[in-house]
């Protein structure tokens, strides 16, 4: 199955707890860290969710 990389630019202070645990579900640890899932509807709803904080790293 296809996979989709993404990448945390700005950091989740001073916005809602539930977009912080939503960068915390998505397996990011630091800024600017860059993970990898499958594309799925699930995965790419959360990356919508946080679209200000993360962004899609080109393949």
């Amino acid at each position: 199955m296809a996979t989709i990389k993404a990448k945390w630019v700005k950091s989740a202070i001073g916005f809602s707890y539930r977009q912080k645990r939503t960068i915390k579900a998505l397996g990011f640890t630091k800024l600017n860290s860059v993970v990898e899932h499958e594309d799925t509807p699930q995965v790419r709803g959360m990356i919508e969710k946080v679209r200000h904080l993360v962004v899609e790293v080109k393949s």
